[in-house]
C-alpha cells in the first residue's frame, strides 16, 4: 500500500460517499423529526445505545460500499421504530419501564458518602467531590445530596427539603 493509495482511492468512492450521504442525512433527519424529540434524549442507557447505533449505522451508510442506501434506511427505521416501541411500552408498563431503565441513585446525603450506594454504583468518592466542586461548593455540608441520574449523571442539589429526591433509590431510608 502507497501513502498515495492510502489518501485517495479515485473520485468513485467520494462520488458513491456524497451520493449515499446527502439522501441518508435527509431520511435520517425526517425520521427524527417524524419520531420526536425522545428519540435522541439521554434520559438512559437504552436511549443513548440508540442515538449511538443510528450514528454507526449513518458512518456505515457513508463508508461502506457493501452497504446499499435502501438497507441503511431500513436500519435507521427499524432503530427508530424500535426505540419507539419500548419507549411507547415503558411509558404504559411498570416492568418494561423496569426493565429498560434504570432509577437514579443516592450517593451522598447531606454531607455524608452513602458507601454501599456508592460501591453498588461503582462511582468513587472522587467522583462524588469533582461533581461538587463542579458546582462551585467548596463544603459538602452544604450539599443536601448527589445523584447518580438514570443517563450517567451527577446532579449536585444544595439544601432543600428533597421534594426533588423522592423516588430516589437510598433517599427515603436515609432521610431520617
Amino acid at each position: 500500500m502507497t501513502l498515495e493509495t492510502l489518501l485517495f482511492h479515485g473520485w468513485t468512492g467520494i462520488a458513491r460517499t456524497g451520493l449515499a450521504g446527502v439522501p441518508a442525512y435527509a431520511a435520517l433527519v425526517l425520521m427524527l423529526r417524524v419520531s420526536g424529540k425522545r428519540t435522541l434524549s439521554k434520559m438512559n442507557a437504552f436511549d443513548l445505545l440508540v442515538t449511538v447505533a443510528l450514528g454507526s449505522t449513518l458512518a456505515t451508510i457513508l463508508l461502506s460500499k457493501d452497504v446499499p442506501l435502501a438497507e441503511g434506511v431500513t436500519a435507521f427505521a427499524t432503530l427508530i421504530g424500535l426505540q419507539f416501541i419500548v419507549a411507547w411500552l415503558s411509558v404504559r408498563s411498570k416492568a418494561v419501564s423496569r426493565l429498560v431503565k434504570s432509577e437514579p441513585a443516592l450517593l451522598l446525603h447531606r454531607g455524608q458518602f452513602l458507601r454501599e450506594a456508592m460501591w453498588r454504583e461503582r462511582v468513587t468518592e472522587g467522583e462524588v467531590r469533582a461533581a461538587v466542586r463542579s458546582q462551585g461548593i467548596a463544603d459538602l455540608g452544604m450539599v443536601e445530596a448527589v445523584v447518580l441520574e438514570t443517563d450517567g449523571s451527577f446532579n449536585v442539589v444544595k439544601g432543600s427539603d428533597g421534594a426533588a429526591l423522592h423516588g430516589v433509590r437510598g433517599y427515603e431510608e436515609n432521610a431520617s
